[in-house]
């Protein structure tokens, strides 16, 4: 039977501006993403989401209350949360005896879920107990992935895209060598993933280019893999289609290097340099002196083949 959706019609100014920022742009906003506590906690988790929500602030909302939810079994509550509040990203937390301390990573394509896997939380240290200056909220940070599996491994492949979409910001352009301050690791060994926290110092070096530092800071943590549910390769194609405004048009015969520098390529025809006329050009014109050296030459020749014709006659006379 099919589903009949509502049509939403704005009252007000208000109302109208609000449904207008939730409709497609052709360049999206920084993803929004939503901290849900489930029924259950514990205080790792507690400190891990605290930590996590701060790194993302101010791209980040945190809901208070308790919700009875499981999403491997039923996903339609995190999918209204979503919609609702406009967040396409999602962090989860839940503990039991079965699985303690999950963290639920999961995002939307669609209002509907695309992708979401259950990590496992070891060997958490979080921000408090690193005594170090912090970086600046809302600090775009890099990214690094150490690890064969997040090139190999189809799954490892997908959470690292989700890693991404969940710390990324705003695109930029260009970049200012002071406003690298952060920077997040992950390192993928067996099933597990290493999340490292650092500060990048810039040193003096006694030249142009800064000595490269880091300094630990926080949240440290280990996370186990348990259980993943992605979306398929036809469906996550389509999430990462670009729209047609976005597609640089690509030009003929020019590239670009490593380095941006652009190359061009000139396509000629075969050159037959025997038959390209060079005479016209005065420059290149003979002078008197060498159409005279030229006409003795050519008479000279003339004799002396006109001497051999007439020996090789008396030759044959004479026998």
């Amino acid at each position: 039977m099919p589903v009949i959706q509502r049509v939403v019609k704005p009252k007000t100014r208000k109302g109208k501006k609000a449904l207008l920022s939730r409709e497609p742009k052709i360049i999206e906003d920084a993803k929004q993403t939503l901290f849900i506590k489930g029924s259950r906690s514990s205080e790792t988790l507690n400190s891990c989401v605290k930590d996590l929500y701060d790194l993302k602030k101010p791209d980040a909302r945190m809901m208070q209350k308790k919700n009875n939810i499981l999403p491997f079994e039923d996903v339609t509550p995190l999918e209204q949360f979503s919609r609702k509040l406009s967040s396409s990203l999602f962090v989860f937390t839940s503990h039991n005896k079965k699985h303690p301390n999950s963290l639920i990573v999961g995002r939307m394509f669609d209002n509907s879920l695309l992708d979401m896997v259950e990590f496992g939380v070891q060997e958490y240290e979080g921000l408090a107990k690193f005594k170090v200056d912090k970086v600046s909220m809302g600090i775009k940070p890099i990214l690094i992935f150490n690890g064969e599996l997040f090139e190999h491994n189809r799954d490892y492949s997908r959470i690292k895209s989700l890693l991404v979409d969940l710390f990324q910001r705003d695109n930029v352009e260009n970049i200012r060598l002071q406003g690298l301050e952060h920077t997040l690791s992950f390192t993928a060994i067996d099933n597990k993933i290493q999340v490292r926290s650092y500060r990048i110092l810039l040193k003096k070096s006694g030249s142009r280019i800064p000595r490269i530092e880091l300094e630990e800071i926080g949240p440290r943590m280990e996370l186990i893999v348990r259980r993943t549910k992605l979306a398929s390769d036809d469906l996550y194609k389509q999430a990462c289609k670009k729209p047609k405004e976005l597609k640089v048009k690509k030009k003929k015969n020019i590239s670009k290097d490593t380095l941006g520098t652009m190359h061009g390529k000139i396509h000629m025809g075969k050159q037959r340099i025997q038959s390209i006329q060079t005479r016209k050009m005065k420059g290149l014109k003979k002078t008197m002196g060498e159409k005279k050296a030229e006409r003795k030459r050519r008479s000279n020749q003339e004799d002396g083949m006109e001497a051999k014709r007439s020996r090789t006659d008396g030759d044959a006379v004479e026998g």
